[in-house]
């Protein structure tokens, strides 16, 4: 019982994390807008359609962190998509020039963000996984 409730905390973390970035991109486009080299009412909707797709790639969180050994799927996909984010956020910031020192600074707090939650999601992986006893017959 310990190693489920280790395992949704781990995962709860990450996910009110990301649900809370999430909606302070929603709800506050105009203060997170120039880190992107953003402006104006197309920054703030560009922001704020960060903060929706933050919110809807949290479905699978939401589901591992209810249940992580009966929802063993959705725990691995949520490990694949912060995977994922943290090659993409690499690759963009390494690829991005140097001058552009706003943007490479936001891209590196996703990626301490979520380099973070991987090892998050990973610990939570191993240690709400099923652990199976086998009991010797008694005599």
């Amino acid at each position: 019982m310990m190693r489920l409730w280790l395992g949704r905390l781990l995962i709860g973390a990450v996910l009110v994390m990301n649900v809370q970035c999430a909606l302070a991109f929603i709800v506050s486009p105009a203060a997170f807008a120039p880190g992107f080299e953003l402006e104006g009412p197309v920054g703030e909707a560009m922001v704020r359609a960060l903060g929706v797709l933050f919110l809807m790639w949290n479905v699978p969180y939401a589901v591992a962190a209810w249940h992580p050994q009966k929802h063993r799927l959705s725990l691995f996909e949520a490990v694949c998509m912060q995977a994922i984010g943290v090659a993409g956020e690499t690759a963009i910031f390494l690829a991005l020039p140097l001058e552009h020192t706003q943007v490479r600074l936001s891209i590196a707090r996703f990626l301490i963000f979520d380099a973070s939650g991987l090892v998050a999601l990973l610990t939570a992986v191993f240690v709400s996984r099923a652990v199976w006893v086998s009991r010797a017959p008694r005599s």
